[in-house]
C-alpha cells in the first residue's frame, strides 16, 4: 500500500517517465543456463526440454516453424525477441492477437513507447491522466489513439475489396518501410523477408478501431477483413509443410487458429501430418477444461499436434521465453536453414 500512496501524486509525465527495455537475445549467452536447468526439476526442467525441442525444429530442414503470440509479452520487453527470432530466420510464420502487432509493435514502429509502471497504481488516477495500464506497464492513450487513426488513414488508401489480415498488415509493413520513426520493428522485419503474419481477431485492437473510422468515412468503398480466407491461407502454408512446429507464448486464438489448419487441410483431402513438434509457455490451468485452449496432449486426441515432441511450460512466458531464443540464437541451427518466404506463395 505504500508504493500507492507514493505514486498517488504522480501526474502524466511522471507516470510515462521510465521506458520498457527490450531485452536483446544476441547480447547474452543462455546456453550455459539452460544447461544447468536441464540437469535440475519442475518448471526449470521443461523450460530446457522445450529448448530442446525448439532446437529441433531450428535443425530439421523439413520443418516450418509457427510462432503464435497472445497476451502483452511485446509490451512487456520481449519485442525484439520476435523481431530477432524473424530477423535470423528463426520462424516462418506468425499468428498473433491484433494488439500483439497492432497496439505494441506498430505503436512503437510510430516512435511511441511502453513504459514501466505499477500495479498497485490508482487506476481512476490512471484514467484522469488518460494512461492505460496492463499490469505494471502503461501506455500513453493520447498516443494510441494516434495509432488508432493512422490504421484508418492506410485503409483509405488501399483499393476498397477484401483483405486477409496478413494482406493488410503487409501494406502496413510496406507504409513503415517510409514513415516508420523505430525502424525494424516486427511488422517491418517482417515484410522485408516475406514473412506472413496472421491476426484471426484482428479488430479486437487498435486496427479494429481504425477499419470502423475507415468505414465510417467510406460507408460504400472500403475495406473489410476476410478472417476466412486467411484460414485457408494459413491452411495452405500447413500443406506446403513436410514437417511443422509450434513455438506458442500463450493460448487462445493464435494457438487454435494455427491446430485447425491439420483439421482444415483433413477436411479439404490433404493428407498432412499432425504438428510434430509443439511448445507452449502458458500460466493458464488445465483444471477448467481449458488451459488456454486446452493442453498439447489433449489437442493430440484432435489429430492437432504429435505428443512425441511437445512441452508444456508452466510459467510466464516473459521469465523463460528469452532463455530459450538466447539458448537457440547461440548454438545457431537458423544459420542453415532456408527462408521459406511463405508470403510469396498468395
Amino acid at each position: 500500500m505504500s508504493e500507492n500512496k507514493n505514486l498517488s501524486h504522480n501526474r502524466k509525465k511522471d507516470l510515462l517517465s521510465k521506458e520498457i527495455e527490450h531485452i536483446d537475445i544476441t547480447k547474452f549467452d543462455a546456453r550455459e543456463i539452460i544447461s544447468s536447468m536441464s540437469k535440475m526439476s519442475f518448471v526449470s526442467r521443461e523450460t530446457a526440454n522445450a529448448a530442446d525441442i525448439y532446437n529441433e525444429m531450428l535443425k530439421d530442414k523439413n520443418c516450418t516453424i509457427f510462432l503464435t503470440l497472445a497476451g502483452s509479452t511485446s509490451a512487456a520487453g520481449c519485442m525484439h525477441v520476435y523481431r530477432d527470432m524473424v530477423k535470423y530466420n528463426m520462424v516462418d510464420a506468425i499468428v498473433a492477437t491484433g494488439a500483439s502487432i497492432i497496439d505494441m509493435d506498430f505503436f512503437e514502429a510510430l516512435g511511441f513507447k511502453h513504459y514501466q509502471g505499477s500495479q498497485y497504481q490508482d487506476d481512476t488516477e490512471l484514467r484522469n491522466n488518460y494512461v492505460d495500464r496492463i499490469y505494471d506497464t502503461y501506455i500513453d492513450e493520447e498516443e494510441l489513439q494516434i495509432c488508432d487513426k493512422t490504421i484508418g488513414k492506410i485503409a483509405d488508401q488501399l483499393e476498397p475489396r477484401s483483405y486477409t489480415s496478413r494482406e493488410f498488415i503487409n501494406e502496413i509493413g510496406k507504409y513503415l518501410k517510409s514513415h516508420a520513426k523505430k525502424k525494424d520493428s516486427l511488422i517491418e522485419v517482417a515484410y522485408d523477408n516475406n514473412l506472413p503474419i496472421f491476426c484471426p481477431a484482428f479488430t479486437d485492437s487498435s486496427a479494429g478501431f481504425g477499419l470502423v473510422m475507415h468505414q465510417e468515412r467510406n460507408p460504400k468503398n472500403h475495406i473489410t477483413i476476410d478472417s476466412i480466407r486467411e484460414f485457408r491461407e494459413l491452411t495452405e502454408i500447413k500443406i506446403k509443410s513436410k514437417q511443422s512446429g509450434l513455438l506458442m507464448i500463450g493460448g487462445g486464438v493464435p494457438k487454435n487458429f494455427i491446430q485447425d489448419t491439420v483439421v482444415c487441410a483433413e477436411l479439404l483431402g490433404k493428407n498432412v501430418d499432425m504438428h510434430k513438434y509443439a511448445i507452449q509457455i502458458t500460466v493458464a490451468d488445465s483444471r477448467d477444461g481449458a488451459c488456454s485452449s486446452s493442453t498439447l496432449k489433449e489437442a493430440s486426441s484432435w489429430g492437432k499436434v504429435d505428443i512425441t515432441k511437445e512441452q508444456m511450460v508452466f510459467a510466464e512466458a516473459t521469465s523463460v521465453l528469452p532463455l530459450i531464443a538466447s539458448d537457440a540464437f547461440h548454438k545457431g541451427e537458423w544459420k542453415n536453414r532456408e527462408r521459406k518466404k511463405f508470403s510469396n506463395i498468395f
